[in-house]
Order: structure tokens, then sequence, then C-alpha cells
């Protein structure tokens, strides 16, 4: 008999065997409808082959559903990062039908004439409907608005019989890209690594590169016009571009439209779930050249995919830390090797492990030394606060204070950057010190006065500001601590009353649309001082920005993150790097307790270099990534007893192996979320150590009993 493995949406770490009734014909790839227990669930199909019997009976497929099958290779693919990520294979192929899991558009309605009647009673109105409509059919609306008169003509002449309605499949149109609309004018470095790109792409293999260029060098230009060579060798050929940020799309896409002719498709959270079917059945279909989309967009079901570019590869926000764990940046360069594509990892500060793939060769290493046109770096300057401190009670510098004024008086725009959100991070008791915590957590609250409420960044909870101490009942007694973006804006409202202030953070912009419209409002210059997060520092271009105010340089130096240095060098860089961008110099001020910390230092003296060479022998003396490999196993349960108890056995269950350590179990930095206590074990191995077969053989003696949460994390990025 045939027998079907199929991938269902399961937490196991297996396909389910079914039998494949006769005259049912099943290839890898197919959407199957199988049962289990009472229900029927949808699996694509993994493997079928012959057998000869088996010691169990299986269950039949019920059969296979009309939806398109899933390409081979998107199999591939799913099944090696269920490998690589520890995740449940089924689940992990849940990603690649999550377009098909939304709700079809609702079908248009459209009139068409029955044959060739005539209405009883002819008059001028209802012959011009005729005339405009002919033979084809229309929505009866713009066949009203086209004939000139009113809707009632169209209805009357349906109600008679002449015309009908009917409904039509809404089917997403996406109009083909002319690489040679608008060919971009590229620098001798942009074009040098456009062609690089462009030929490795005609030669039809894997291949990656890293597009390293400062920022404002034109990396967007370059990796577009390798776009346009794909496209004018083969007008079949997908590009898929990853970007971190929902923000950044908006302005990908009207560049990509500037430069093409046609606008690409959207894959993110904040697409229309019908949308998102569309896009789907559109790319299986390849009728959709470009896509642009966050990291889920690995999982769509490119036909024909020929260059894929992970924009701003080094951000954190590839990483997905709950549900199915992955990074995007890694699975993407997976992807790309098993569709036999070009991947292209752009950034002005690539994170370590990439710059260690091209320093060893493993990926081409294409480098724009320079900003585009007559832009130039700005210049980076250390404000000490030990010599020049705030005012009580105030955050900005008198050097910064001074430089916004000046700033504003040449009709200039300011970026102040921190990156926390709220007023103020930390609000106690200052009767007897209690810190206001959410309750089942032990994150702190964060002020927020514009809604007056304090809040848990962790787990969203919120409650209004207390008159009174929880713990003392002390009145009056609770005050905020620190500084966050609100409490910045409300300094610099009263140091300058007469500008144009807004703050950028997800607070204010919870979404594409608010993010976007406040973008554009920066962008034709009609705020004078941004206050912003993060939200901020990553790839917008604003060309009358020309100082960059960082309030807290040494924010992201606090505490022990393996990537605590990495990810403020990088932070920093790509908020300074928004200034000056157009002709005009820009300039940054970085406040800071440590003005001799190397990070700074490496910032203030614009040379990276320095700082890579100093944070890899750091990495390569302690075999941390990239020369090793860690992983993270995080349990989590309302019963402390029950994690204590698990973390125990997997303590004494860890196999023997060479070049490999296992630290812990710890109580985890955040030990109380939501109610459930946690503790985590981190392993650290060779890079020549089979780390997945290791988790593998190592979970596979322990039992995790179902109150307990085991979250598998390879390649981890938050120590939380």
């Amino acid at each position: 008999m045939k027998v079907a493995s199929v991938l269902i949406p399961l937490p196991v770490q297996e396909a389910f065997d079914y039998e494949v009734p006769d005259g049912l014909s099943l290839v890898r790839g197919d959407q199957v409808a199988v049962p289990l227990g009472p229900r029927l669930l949808r699996g694509i199909v993994a493997e079928v082959r012959e057998t000869t019997g088996s010691n169990r009976r299986l269950k039949a497929v019920e059969g296979r559903l009309d939806d398109p099958s899933v390409p081979e290779r998107t199999v591939d693919f799913v099944e090696w990062a269920a490998r690589w990520t520890l995740n449940a294979p089924g689940e992990m192929a849940q990603a690649a039908l999550k377009g098909l899991r939304a709700p079809r558009p609702r079908p248009e309605r459209r009139v068409r004439r029955i044959g060739d009647r005539r209405p009883g009673r002819e008059t001028p109105a209802r012959s011009a409907v005729l005339e405009v409509l002919g033979e084809r059919s229309m929505a009866g609306a713009e066949l009203a608005r086209a004939a000139g008169v009113s809707s009632g003509v169209v209805k009357g002449l349906v109600d008679e019989g002449v015309l009908e309605v009917i409904e039509i499949e809404a089917v997403a149109a996406f109009d083909p890209p002319d690489p040679d609309h608008a060919p971009a004018v590229l620098t001798p470095d942009q074009a040098a690594a456009a062609e690089a790109i462009g030929a490795a792409v005609d030669e039809r293999g894997f291949r990656p590169f890293l597009l390293d260029g400062v920022t404002g060098s034109g990396k967007t230009e370059a990796y577009l016009e390798a776009a346009a060579r794909t496209l004018k060798a083969d007008p079949a050929a997908q590009i898929l571009i990853l970007l971190p940020e929902i923000a950044l799309t908006q302005a990908l896409i009207a560049r990509i439209a500037d430069r093409f002719g046609a606008a690409p498709a959207e894959w993110h959270s904040g697409v229309a779930p019908p949308r998102r079917r569309q896009v789907w059945e559109a790319v299986r279909a390849g009728r959709c050249n470009i896509v642009v989309g966050a990291r889920s967009a690995l999982f769509l079901p490119f036909v024909s995919l020929r260059l894929l570019i992970v924009d701003e590869e080094h951000d954190g926000s590839f990483k997905q830390d709950e549900g199915l764990v992955y990074h995007g940046r890694d699975l993407a360069v997976a992807r790309g090797r098993i569709e036999g594509a070009t991947v292209v990892l752009a950034s002005a500060t690539p994170s370590l492990e990439t710059l260690w793939n091209a320093r060893s060769g493993r990926y081409g290493w294409l480098r724009l030394g320079a900003r585009h046109g007559a832009a130039v770096l700005p210049d980076i300057r250390l404000v000490d606060l030990r010599a020049d401190p705030p005012d009580p009670q105030t955050w900005l510098s008198r050097a910064l204070r001074t430089a916004i004024a000046e700033t504003l008086a040449a009709g200039e725009q300011t970026l102040l950057f921190l990156n926390r959100r709220g007023y103020a991070p930390v609000v106690l008791c200052r009767a007897c010190g209690h810190r206001m915590t959410a309750p089942d957590t032990d994150s702190w609250l964060v002020e927020h006065r514009y809604i007056g409420r304090l809040v848990c960044h962790l787990t969203g909870f919120s409650m209004p500001r207390p008159k009174a101490c929880p713990a003392c009942g002390a009145e009056d007694s609770l005050v905020a601590v620190g500084p966050g973006v609100e409490r910045i804006e409300e300094e610099v409202r009263s140091l300058f009353p007469e500008a144009r202030i807004a703050v950028f953070s997800s607070d204010t912009t919870p979404d594409a649309a608010s993010a976007r419209a406040l973008i554009e409002a920066m962008t034709r210059g009609e705020i004078d001082i941004l206050v912003a997060t993060q939200a901020a520092a990553k790839g917008h271009n604003f060309p009358g920005l020309t100082l960059v105010g960082v309030v807290d340089a040494d924010l992201g130096l606090r505490g022990g993150d393996l990537r605590a240095a990495e990810r403020t060098y990088q932070l920093l860089a790509q908020a300074t790097g928004r200034a000056g961008r157009a002709d005009r110099p820009g300039r940054a001020l970085l406040q800071t307790w440590t003005p001799e910390h190397p990070v700074l230092q490496a910032l203030a003296a614009g040379d990276r270099e320095a700082f890579v060479e100093a944070e890899m022998a750091e990495r390569e003396m302690a075999f941390l990534p990239p020369y090793g490999r860690l992983a993270a196993l995080i349990l989590s349960s309302e019963n402390a007893q029950a994690v204590e108890a698990t973390a125990r056995a997997l303590a004494e269950a860890i196999p023997n192996a060479e070049r490999l350590e296992v630290y812990g179990p710890a109580d985890a930095p955040l030990a109380l979320v939501r109610g459930r206590r946690r503790k985590r074990l981190l392993v650290r191995a060779d890079r020549d150590v089979d780390l997945q077969a290791f988790l593998r053989a190592w979970l596979a003696r322990v039992k995790v009993p179902g109150s307990v949460r085991l979250t598998v994390d390879v390649d981890p990025y938050s120590f939380l």
C-alpha cells in the first residue's frame, strides 16, 4: 500500500503516517485533510512511499484539498528550519500556510446584459447605460458614473431583467515591474555592488553577500538595480526583500514603485487577512515578482525565488522569541541555499556573525564607503556629563541645549534619541522605597503621563497611577525616577515653546498608518524636534535633519548581556546616521557618564574596525558567537515546584559531550512573568559541535510534564 507522511499542526517532532486510498494520487507538497481523533485537520504531504504492510492499522487520508500545493523546495525549507530550530515540523509547516488560513476577499458584484434584451420603455438614460456597458461587466456604481446617470437607473434595468448581477472572485493583480522604467544613477561603488549581485544571480546558484555600506551610502539603490538586472534576465524571477519594521515598508514600497513603475506586494501583520491570502496565491502562481515583508514572508510559496535581500540584517527584530522561535536572517540564508538563490545581507552596522562570515570568505563582501551625492557622515562628539551635568531634575546638558537652539535658528531639524518609552521607567515610594511592579511579573511599571497610567511593557498590564503607596499606604509619596521620551518632550517644550515637537515611539504610532503619517510630516519639515525611541533609528531619511542628540548613550551598555556592546554600537551608529543625509552637514552629541567606554570611543572616532576587533577578540577568548554556538532552554510554569523538578531532571540528564558546556539551571533574570516561574539553562558549544543533535539526545531523556512549558532557543538573542 501507499503511505503518506503528513505534517499537521501539532507540537510533535515527526510527521504522521496515513494510508493513501486507492485512486488518490498524492505528491510531496499536496495539501490534504486527515483525521485525528474526531477532527479533520489540514496538513502538508511530506513524503509518499510504498510499503508492504504495517504492524499497526493506519487511518486513511480523507482527501486532497483544492488549494494549491506547497512547492517542493518550500517543504524542504520548512523541514530544514524545523530541524535547525527544534520547532515541531508540523507547526513550522503551518507558517507556510498562514496566508491560506485567511478568508477569501469578498467577491466583486458586477452587472452585465442578459442576451440582447431591451427595456420595455426606452429612455436616454437607459440607452446610455446599455451603450456604455456593451458586452462587458461593470460594477453598478462605476457604470452609473460612466453613463452619467443615477444608480437607480441601473437598478431599474436589473429589476426589469435587462441586466443581471454576477459575482466575480477577487483576484489580486500585481503589475509586472519594468526593469527599464527609471534606472538610478549609481556611484562606481554602487554599480560594482549591483554588478556583483546581478552576476551571481545569472549563475543561478546559491551565493550570499554582505552589502556593507555606511549610513546614507545608497545600499537600497544598489540592491534595487541588482533586482532590475535579475528581472531583465528573467521576467518570471521572484524577489523577496525583508525589513525588520513595518514602519519601513511604505518608504521602500514607494521607492520600488518609482523605480519599476509598479508596486510590490506587502506581507506583514498590518496587511488585512484577505489581502494576505491574495498575496499567497499570487506568489504560488508566479503572478507576483517582488514581495516586501517581515520575517514571516520567508515561508511564502515562491516558485522562482532568485534574489533574497535582508535589509538592516543586524536588527534584533528579525529574531522571533515567541511561538516559533527562529532568526529570520539565518533562515533567509538557508532558504536562499535551498532555492539556489542569491542572498544579500545589507547593513551599515553588520552583526558580528555576518562580519565573521564575510571575513572568512563564506560571504561575498561588497563595501560602500561614502555617502551618496554631496552628503557626508556626521561629526560625532561625546558630552561628558561628569563635566557638564544637566540641571537638577532635567536631562539635557548645556551643550545639547545650545546645539538644539542653533539648529532651530538655522531652520533645521533635531532628533533627540532615547530608547525608553513612557515618562519614567521606574515609579517608587519616597517613604518606604517600594518599586511599582506588574502583578505576577518581575517587570517594573513604567509611568505614561499621556494616558495617566502605569504600564508593563512586557505583559501589557496597565493601571491608573495610585494616590497612595500600595505597600505602606503613604499618600502622594510615589515619584517618577529617570527619563522616558515623554519626560524629554516635556523638558524640550519648556525650553523651546515655539518649536514644533513630536514623539515617535510605539505608544504614539501604534500602527503602520500613524507611523507613516509621522515619518512623512518629519520628511516634509513640519516637525522641528523629534523625540524618539529606536523606531526612528532604522533606515529613515529625513533631509532636513542635521542634529542628533543621544540623551543617554550608556543605556544599552548596562547589564551582562552577551550582545550589549554590539547592540549599543549598532543602535547609536544607526541613530546618529540619521543626521546630515542631504546637502547640509550633520552632527551628533552623545551624552554619557562613561566617555572612556570603547563603544563610545569608537563611535566618536568613526572607527568601526577598532570596536569590531576588540569585541571579536573578547568573543574569541570566551568561544562565544561567532566563534562558538549557544542555545537556551527556558522552563516556565505556574507551579514553581514543577519548574524546579523539571530543571533538576534536565540537569541530571545532560549527555556526555566534548567541547560543550551547560550552565544552570538558574532563575531567569525575569523569574516571574504573568504568574509563571521561569528557569533557564544555557548551552555553549564549539562551532564544529552538532548542537542540535546534542539537544535532541538530551531532551529525549527527560519527560517534561504537561504543566511545564519548555522553549528551545537556538542562537538566543534575549537573555531575560
